[in-house]
Protein backbone atom coordinates (compact mmCIF):
# COMPACT_ATOMS: atom_id res chain seq x y z
CA UNK A 1 0.00 0.00 0.00
CA UNK A 2 1.09 2.97 -1.18
CA UNK A 3 2.53 5.32 2.24
CA UNK A 4 1.00 8.25 1.14
CA UNK A 5 -2.29 7.35 0.97
CA UNK A 6 -2.52 6.93 4.88
CA UNK A 7 -1.66 10.46 4.92
CA UNK A 8 -4.63 11.32 2.41
CA UNK A 9 -7.20 10.01 4.22
CA UNK A 10 -5.97 11.83 7.44
CA UNK A 11 -5.78 15.41 5.57
CA UNK A 12 -9.03 14.89 3.80
CA UNK A 13 -10.89 14.46 7.37
CA UNK A 14 -9.10 17.22 8.78
CA UNK A 15 -9.69 19.59 5.97
CA UNK A 16 -13.17 18.32 5.38
CA UNK A 17 -14.25 19.50 9.12
CA UNK A 18 -12.55 23.08 8.87
CA UNK A 19 -14.45 23.67 5.49
CA UNK A 20 -18.02 21.96 6.81
CA UNK A 21 -17.75 24.80 9.69
CA UNK A 22 -16.72 27.60 7.11
CA UNK A 23 -18.87 27.14 4.44
CA UNK A 24 -21.93 25.85 6.38
CA UNK A 25 -23.19 29.57 6.27
CA UNK A 26 -23.27 28.98 2.31
CA UNK A 27 -24.55 26.15 2.12
CA UNK A 28 -27.49 26.43 4.23
CA UNK A 29 -28.16 29.71 1.83
CA UNK A 30 -28.02 27.87 -0.72
CA UNK A 31 -30.59 25.22 0.27
CA UNK A 32 -32.93 27.48 1.45
CA UNK A 33 -33.06 29.53 -1.96
CA UNK A 34 -33.04 25.97 -3.93
CA UNK A 35 -35.95 25.06 -2.16
CA UNK A 36 -37.70 28.96 -2.48
CA UNK A 37 -36.67 28.94 -6.31
CA UNK A 38 -38.32 25.63 -7.48
CA UNK A 39 -40.02 22.28 -5.93
CA UNK A 40 -38.54 19.57 -4.43
CA UNK A 41 -35.49 18.91 -2.20
CA UNK A 42 -32.10 21.20 -1.74
CA UNK A 43 -30.32 17.90 -1.99
CA UNK A 44 -29.66 15.31 -4.68
CA UNK A 45 -28.53 12.33 -3.61
CA UNK A 46 -27.36 9.44 -6.07
CA UNK A 47 -25.46 6.19 -6.14
CA UNK A 48 -21.57 6.06 -7.08
CA UNK A 49 -19.29 3.65 -7.31
CA UNK A 50 -16.47 4.31 -4.87
CA UNK A 51 -13.48 2.48 -3.78
CA UNK A 52 -13.34 -1.10 -5.17
CA UNK A 53 -16.46 -0.12 -6.82
CA UNK A 54 -17.86 -0.36 -3.66
CA UNK A 55 -21.40 1.85 -4.39
CA UNK A 56 -22.05 4.67 -2.01
CA UNK A 57 -24.44 7.41 -2.23
CA UNK A 58 -23.12 10.65 -3.06
CA UNK A 59 -24.15 14.37 -2.18
CA UNK A 60 -24.56 17.39 -4.02
CA UNK A 61 -27.22 20.33 -4.13
CA UNK A 62 -29.59 19.94 -6.30
CA UNK A 63 -29.06 22.71 -9.54
CA UNK A 64 -32.44 21.14 -12.03
CA UNK A 65 -35.96 21.10 -11.83
CA UNK A 66 -37.24 17.64 -10.70
CA UNK A 67 -39.66 17.77 -13.44
CA UNK A 68 -38.46 15.85 -16.49
CA UNK A 69 -41.20 16.55 -18.79
CA UNK A 70 -43.75 19.54 -19.85
CA UNK A 71 -46.73 19.45 -21.48
CA UNK A 72 -46.15 15.74 -22.14
CA UNK A 73 -42.88 16.13 -23.84
CA UNK A 74 -39.41 15.17 -22.49
CA UNK A 75 -37.31 18.59 -21.41
CA UNK A 76 -33.17 18.96 -21.80
CA UNK A 77 -31.33 19.08 -18.99
CA UNK A 78 -30.58 23.02 -20.05
CA UNK A 79 -34.27 23.63 -19.65
CA UNK A 80 -34.33 21.81 -16.34
CA UNK A 81 -31.73 24.00 -15.15
CA UNK A 82 -32.36 26.42 -12.55
CA UNK A 83 -31.35 30.04 -12.14
CA UNK A 84 -30.33 29.29 -8.73
CA UNK A 85 -28.58 25.63 -10.20
CA UNK A 86 -26.57 27.83 -12.75
CA UNK A 87 -24.97 29.88 -10.21
CA UNK A 88 -23.87 27.17 -7.94
CA UNK A 89 -22.45 24.94 -10.82
CA UNK A 90 -20.54 28.54 -12.12
CA UNK A 91 -19.11 28.48 -8.43
CA UNK A 92 -19.00 24.61 -7.81
CA UNK A 93 -21.09 25.36 -4.57
CA UNK A 94 -23.47 22.44 -5.69
CA UNK A 95 -20.32 20.41 -5.16
CA UNK A 96 -20.13 21.25 -1.47
CA UNK A 97 -22.03 18.49 0.41
CA UNK A 98 -19.38 16.18 -1.03
CA UNK A 99 -17.95 17.18 1.98
CA UNK A 100 -19.88 14.55 4.00
CA UNK A 101 -18.71 12.34 1.83
CA UNK A 102 -14.78 13.14 2.46
CA UNK A 103 -15.56 13.09 5.84
CA UNK A 104 -17.60 9.74 5.76
CA UNK A 105 -14.21 8.74 3.78
CA UNK A 106 -16.51 7.29 0.87
CA UNK A 107 -14.48 10.23 -1.17
CA UNK A 108 -11.20 12.53 -1.35
CA UNK A 109 -10.61 15.94 -2.62
CA UNK A 110 -8.36 14.70 -5.38
CA UNK A 111 -9.15 11.28 -7.26
CA UNK A 112 -11.20 10.12 -9.88
CA UNK A 113 -14.53 11.51 -10.06
CA UNK A 114 -17.34 8.76 -8.97
CA UNK A 115 -19.57 8.28 -12.26
CA UNK A 116 -23.06 6.44 -12.55
CA UNK A 117 -23.01 2.66 -11.22
CA UNK A 118 -24.69 1.21 -15.01
CA UNK A 119 -21.52 2.68 -16.50
CA UNK A 120 -19.95 -0.42 -14.35
CA UNK A 121 -20.51 -3.42 -17.18
CA UNK A 122 -19.17 -1.43 -19.82
CA UNK A 123 -15.78 -0.44 -18.45
CA UNK A 124 -12.53 -2.88 -19.67
CA UNK A 125 -10.36 -4.51 -17.35
CA UNK A 126 -8.29 -1.59 -17.62
CA UNK A 127 -10.65 1.77 -17.02
CA UNK A 128 -11.61 -1.03 -13.82
CA UNK A 129 -8.34 0.14 -12.81
CA UNK A 130 -9.97 3.99 -11.71
CA UNK A 131 -11.89 2.23 -8.95
CA UNK A 132 -8.33 1.48 -7.30
CA UNK A 133 -8.41 4.74 -5.37
CA UNK A 134 -11.02 6.41 -3.59
CA UNK A 135 -12.83 8.90 -6.03
CA UNK A 136 -12.87 13.08 -5.80
CA UNK A 137 -14.39 16.10 -6.20
CA UNK A 138 -11.97 16.86 -8.46
CA UNK A 139 -9.11 14.82 -10.39
CA UNK A 140 -6.58 14.53 -13.12
CA UNK A 141 -9.06 14.46 -16.29
CA UNK A 142 -11.02 17.56 -13.92
CA UNK A 143 -8.29 19.90 -14.37
CA UNK A 144 -7.50 18.53 -18.20
CA UNK A 145 -10.68 19.40 -20.08
CA UNK A 146 -13.58 17.50 -18.28
CA UNK A 147 -16.35 17.65 -20.16
CA UNK A 148 -14.56 18.86 -23.57
CA UNK A 149 -12.30 15.22 -23.66
CA UNK A 150 -13.75 11.96 -24.83
CA UNK A 151 -14.62 8.97 -22.08
CA UNK A 152 -11.52 7.11 -23.23
CA UNK A 153 -9.29 9.81 -22.87
CA UNK A 154 -11.08 10.87 -19.38
CA UNK A 155 -10.37 6.97 -18.58
CA UNK A 156 -6.62 7.04 -19.86
CA UNK A 157 -6.18 10.72 -17.52
CA UNK A 158 -7.68 8.57 -14.48
CA UNK A 159 -5.66 5.71 -14.76
CA UNK A 160 -2.40 7.35 -15.27
CA UNK A 161 -3.09 9.58 -11.91
CA UNK A 162 -3.92 5.62 -9.86
CA UNK A 163 -0.55 4.71 -11.19
CA UNK A 164 0.73 8.39 -10.25
CA UNK A 165 -0.65 9.25 -7.00
CA UNK A 166 1.47 11.48 -4.98
CA UNK A 167 1.03 14.34 -2.48
CA UNK A 168 2.93 16.69 -5.06
CA UNK A 169 0.45 15.49 -7.61
CA UNK A 170 -2.63 16.15 -5.66
CA UNK A 171 -1.06 19.92 -4.83
CA UNK A 172 -0.91 20.71 -8.38
CA UNK A 173 -4.27 19.26 -9.01
CA UNK A 174 -5.87 21.37 -5.68
CA UNK A 175 -3.98 24.32 -7.30
CA UNK A 176 -5.63 23.92 -10.90
CA UNK A 177 -8.99 23.33 -9.39
CA UNK A 178 -9.15 26.63 -7.99
CA UNK A 179 -7.53 28.23 -10.47
CA UNK A 180 -10.25 26.86 -13.05
CA UNK A 181 -12.92 27.55 -10.33
CA UNK A 182 -11.76 31.22 -10.38
CA UNK A 183 -11.94 31.46 -13.82
CA UNK A 184 -14.83 29.85 -14.61
CA UNK A 185 -13.08 27.23 -16.48
CA UNK A 186 -13.86 23.65 -16.90
CA UNK A 187 -15.11 22.72 -13.04
CA UNK A 188 -19.08 22.61 -13.93
CA UNK A 189 -21.27 23.12 -17.22
CA UNK A 190 -23.13 25.99 -16.21
CA UNK A 191 -24.93 25.43 -19.19
CA UNK A 192 -26.50 22.71 -18.39
CA UNK A 193 -25.02 20.34 -21.28
CA UNK A 194 -23.89 17.37 -20.30
CA UNK A 195 -21.38 14.03 -21.53
CA UNK A 196 -23.20 11.40 -23.74
CA UNK A 197 -23.80 8.68 -21.70
CA UNK A 198 -20.88 5.77 -21.72
CA UNK A 199 -21.34 3.19 -23.85
CA UNK A 200 -17.90 1.73 -23.67
CA UNK A 201 -16.35 0.21 -26.15
CA UNK A 202 -18.83 -0.18 -29.75
CA UNK A 203 -17.95 -3.55 -30.40
CA UNK A 204 -18.73 -5.03 -26.76
CA UNK A 205 -21.43 -2.48 -25.88
CA UNK A 206 -25.01 -3.90 -25.22
CA UNK A 207 -26.42 -0.74 -26.48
Amino acid sequence: MNPYLILKRILDFLFSIILLIVASPIMILAAIAIKIESNGPSMFKQQRPGNDAKIFTVYKFRTMRIETEKDGHPITDMERMTKIGSLLRKTSVDELPQLFNILRGEMSFIGPRPLLVKYLEYYSEEQMRRHEVTPGISGWAQVNGRNTISWEEKFRLDIWYVDNISLSLDLKILWLTIYNVLNRKDINNSQGDTMPYFRGDKKKSKV
